[in-house]
């Protein structure tokens, strides 16, 4: 039987760091280290920086 191929992109999930809980989906490739953005929080209506956090599957 062969085995199944990881996938060469993967989801992750960029998380608030001003403590909102506002969320981000993105994919990355899966060799690159961890993402971390600076993006829009709309909750506290500035851009703040996303680190990226496990997502459940």
């Amino acid at each position: 039987m062969a085995k199944k191929a990881k996938a060469r992109v993967i989801l992750v999930k960029l998380l608030s760091s001003a403590g909102t809980g506002f969320n981000y989906i993105k994919t990355r490739p899966r060799i690159n280290p961890k993402l971390s953005m600076m993006k829009y929080d709309p909750v506290v209506k500035q851009h703040v920086l996303f680190t990226e956090t496990k997502m459940k599957k």
